[in-house]
């Protein structure tokens, strides 16, 4: 009796211990599919629009661009204007106003109206009372997204940007390309970065930093660039990036290197079990 409970103890810390192994890499499959499923799904929908509505939309996003450009650009929006902000770039009325793209690190997401939680726990997030993401000399649109759930990748690889990277809005049925030229670790509260430039068409990602400790923000400006025209610059050389933006201890890395030789390692154990077990019968 004593051996089969040892065995059945055995077995159930080995499960326990592969769940908790596991867990972060398959709900980060899940959710991966569900955001990829989210992207394609906006993109079919974009495919419906006639070319007189996305005019429309633009038209209204510009506008509203030029009325927040001279209220200022303080992150505060009344219920009024809230209600008009989520009105902006969502044919669909599902909140969902573009995606952003970034190759270095294998990112393609949704991007939602607003930063609360829910919206971050499901793709990255437009902040409110920053510029409309689409582009324009005198607009800075901030894009938010979590670093670090272990549910899901998201912005978790973006200390792997440098200056010079690019990343990819598509907005509607327009590509804007941003190429990143600061990096910035600020206090949770500063917004100093994120202000209007009035020569300047800016994106900036925002992030959380320490990884795993977030306590404070990592802002990556992008300047807009055209590629697809010639224009743009040759990519500035990468400076050595702020230690305090990697990652603080790699441990999903080890713990999935981890999982087989624990597999292992029960299986071992259990054969030596049983192999005991025998021969005492003999």
């Amino acid at each position: 009796m004593k051996r089969v409970v040892f065995t059945i103890v055995v077995l159930l810390v080995f499960l326990a211990g592969l769940s908790i192994l596991l867990y972060p890499y398959v709900t980060g499959y899940i959710n991966s599919l569900s955001q990829t499923r989210v992207v394609q799904q906006y993109h079919r929908d974009v495919e419906t629009l006639s070319e007189d509505e996305f005019i429309e939309l633009f038209e209204a996003a510009r506008v509203y661009n030029e009325a927040l450009a001279k209220k200022g650009s303080s992150f505060t929006l009344s219920e009024a204007e809230i209600q008009e902000y989520l009105s902006m770039l969502d044919p669909f009325g599902n909140g969902v106003i573009g995606t952003l793209t970034i190759d270095k690190i294998n990112v393609n997401l949704p991007i939602y109206h607003g930063t609360n939680e829910g919206v971050l726990q499901m793709g990255a997030g437009h902040l409110e009372g920053s510029s409309l993401p689409i582009g324009g000399i005198g607009t800075h649109s901030v894009i938010s997204g979590h670093r670090g759930l272990p549910s899901s990748t998201l912005l978790s690889d973006a200390d792997q940007l440098d200056i010079g990277d690019v990343f990819v809005l598509k907005i509607l049925n327009e590509v804007l390309h941003y190429q990143v030229d600061q990096w910035r670790i600020v206090e949770p509260d500063n917004v100093e970065e994120l202000g209007l430039y009035p020569d300047k068409d800016y994106c900036t990602l925002v992030t959380c930093t320490p990884y795993g400790i977030n306590s404070h923000r990592l802002l990556l400006r992008g300047r807009r660039i055209f590629p697809e025209s010639g224009e743009e610059e040759n990519r500035p050389e990468s400076r050595i990036l702020q230690g305090e933006a990697r990652r603080a201890n790699p441990v999903a890395e080890y713990a999935i290197a981890a999982a087989p030789v624990l597999a292992i390692v029960c299986i071992y154990m259990l054969i030596k079990h049983f192999r005991k077990k025998s021969k005492s019968k003999r």
